[in-house]
């Protein structure tokens, strides 16, 4: 496996020639390793960068549309839709555009737009001229470009590090991203109080900037994707998803990326809820709560950067799958602290681990001209999130939020047992 793997450098040394010296793999702790690449770190930095606006402008538009609609939760959860909407139907043009043209130029543009929508947000609120179709309108056109932009932000990536390293390249961007759920919101809110929200609008473009000059350090991907005659973009798509569909590995990893979005992931959004309804927790509380669930996920995906070599991972995906139902399931029934943070910290890990890997397994058996599509599809899903919950959110009123989270654990239980038995080939994918 590490003579593949040293092929594999030396091919990419010469595809690449920018990422030449990188120092030898013994210099390097294990779950590090992509750093050895310059193009992956420019990568990891504006990745890092980028999710850092977005965690901050959350917390801090949040705050706005509180101030404009006398806390109105519906406002609150109408602009999440309107930037969760462009996610679900858009990301697959995203994923078409990703494999035709330059993925480094699609990250830029992308970016460059979202530092623009964020300056036109802050002089809208300094000015005292924000309204909330402004924030309606603005959240779409940010989900339009995070549509765009996450399709070949992830795809690139293999772009840049051969196969060997890939399952630890995409471990250290998501912890990258996780990190940054851990410090953005609680920078914002902090800054908030110093600066107001206009201010932080303002930082969050400064902060998008950065991310647009260390994307334009990477030297991979510059050029097109493919090299044939072109196509129509949605006879592109209609081909990712004929792809998709007859190749039994890719068909059963986008069913496994969907899966949790429709039932893992609805308790972020109704954590707020359970809280009020189980701990009758405040806001700082309902913070304490969300930094375990972060830290949970930054150890999640560094534990899997650590990991150089894993057998039969499809079985793996979904017994992590099968036990993150099962802790679900449990922490609905947490009555205090010190049962619910640990659980919550388990969550964290396992979600995480679930998404890195089959994002990983999903670009190593997808085809190089067909992985901005099908990496796409998986993007999908984060549209799909906020989405789901409300399914749930209506069972909670009528129920009890425990009761609602505990019956989500359950059917991710229940599909992932129904697929280690449907699916049996996929156990055996390594």
């Amino acid at each position: 496996m590490d003579s593949d793997v040293g092929q594999q450098e030396k091919g990419y040394t010469e595809q690449a020639g920018t990422n030449e010296g990188f120092p030898p793999r013994r210099s390097i702790p294990r779950a590090l390793e992509s750093f050895r690449f310059p193009d992956y770190r420019w990568l990891w930095l504006g990745t890092f960068f980028s999710f850092m606006a977005v965690g901050m402008q959350q917390i801090t538009r949040g705050w706005l549309i509180l101030r404009l609609t006398e806390d109105s939760p519906l406002a609150l959860a109408l602009v999440m839709m309107s930037f969760a909407l462009p996610l679900t139907l858009v990301a697959v043009f995203g994923g078409a555009f990703a494999d035709r043209i330059s993925r480094r130029k699609i990250i830029v543009l992308s970016l460059s737009g979202n530092t623009l929508l964020t300056l036109l947000l802050a002089v809208l609120d300094m000015t005292g001229l924000v309204q909330f179709w402004h924030l309606m309108v603005l959240g779409f056109c940010n989900g339009t470009m995070a549509a765009f932009n996450m399709p070949s932000r992830q795809s690139i990536i293999s772009d840049i590090v051969p196969d060997g390293n890939l399952m630890n390249a995409i471990s250290l961007s998501s912890a990258g991203m996780n990190l940054t759920r851990i410090i953005g919101p609680v920078l914002a809110g902090v800054l908030i109080v110093f600066i107001d929200t206009a201010g932080v609008f303002f930082l969050n473009a400064i902060i998008y900037a950065v991310s647009v000059l260390c994307t334009l350090m990477i030297q991979t991907g510059r050029g097109p994707v493919t090299d044939g005659p072109r196509k129509g973009v949605v006879t592109d798509i209609r081909e990712g998803f004929r792809y998709a569909a007859g190749e039994p590995t890719i068909r059963a990893l986008v069913i496994m990326a969907f899966v949790p979005a429709l039932f893992g992931f609805p308790y972020l959004a109704l954590l707020p809820a359970w809280g009020r309804e189980v701990m009758n927790i405040q806001s700082d509380g309902l913070g304490v709560l969300m930094m375990f669930v972060g830290i949970g996920s930054l150890v999640g995906t560094l534990i899997l950067a650590s990991i150089r070599h894993l057998k039969r991972r499809g079985l793996f995906l979904v017994i992590n799958g099968f036990i993150w139902g099962c802790t679900l399931s449990l922490f609905a029934y947490c009555h205090s602290y010190a049962t619910a943070l640990p659980v919550l910290l388990l969550i964290g890990i396992l979600s995480a681990v679930f998404m890195s890997l089959n994002m990983t397994l999903m670009q190593l058996y997808s085809s190089s001209e067909m992985r901005g599509r099908i990496v796409s599809m998986a993007m999908m899903t984060f549209g799909i999130m906020p989405l789901s919950a409300v399914p749930f959110g209506l069972l909670a009123e009528r129920i009890g939020t425990p009761d609602s989270l505990a019956l989500a654990g359950l059917m991710l239980c229940l599909f992932m047992t129904a697929f280690f038995f449907l699916f049996s080939k996929f156990r055996s994918v390594s």
